[in-house]
């Protein structure tokens, strides 16, 4: 069976790289999904300030959402194209994952079940699709032979505990009591 590549005007083509047998364009697929969601969360989480118009953590939230939304960008691009994570964008990461773990401390208490008010279910996929994004690495830099600069994954797995605290931020700020998960399988 010959392979599918329909011959299209660029009306008819939703990206360059969309018949691509490699990983990679499934990767930059996910890592767009993941942009989108950030910003998705971004226009959510304005809304949710407006109820809570005196949370500062809400606030530094938003401006971090908007300083990680171009990078999500940058992740995208930096395997097939230029690099353009760096170890500052990893460490400044890291410092507001860090300082925001301090905030939650006292929230956090092992696996809960997902919920909460908006936007947290959009930070829990953007966790999700931080993580699909990792794996996605590992195949095609196993797999395929394509070199996989150590920043990306590492920045990645980072952007995964991120989001997945900025839930629990938003949870204590909104007064949402997340239920504990206690798996039967581990």
């Amino acid at each position: 069976m010959k392979k599918l590549h329909p011959k299209s005007n660029i009306d008819e083509l939703c990206y360059p790289f969309i018949y691509e047998d490699s990983s990679l364009c499934d990767y930059e697929i996910e890592t767009d999904q993941l942009t989108r969601s950030v910003a998705w969360a971004i226009n959510e989480l304005s809304v949710l300030i407006l109820n809570y118009p005196n949370s500062k953590e809400l606030k530094k939230l938003e401006k971090e959402l908007n300083w990680l939304l171009p990078l999500c960008y940058h992740l995208n691009g930096s395997i097939r194209g230029k690099l353009a994570i760096t170890e500052k964008d990893h460490q400044q990461l890291l410092d507001h994952y860090r300082k925001m773990k301090l905030v939650v401390e006292d929230a956090i208490s092992g696996f809960v079940l997902p919920g909460g008010k908006s936007p947290v279910g959009i930070l829990n996929q953007c966790s999700s699709l931080s993580k699909k994004a990792v794996r996605l690495m590992v195949m095609i830099h196993n797999n395929e032979n394509k070199e996989v600069a150590d920043i990306l994954p590492k920045f990645a797995n980072l952007l995964c505990n991120y989001f997945f605290t900025a839930t629990i931020l938003i949870n204590k700020v909104t007064g949402f009591k997340e239920i504990p998960f206690v798996s039967k399988s581990y």
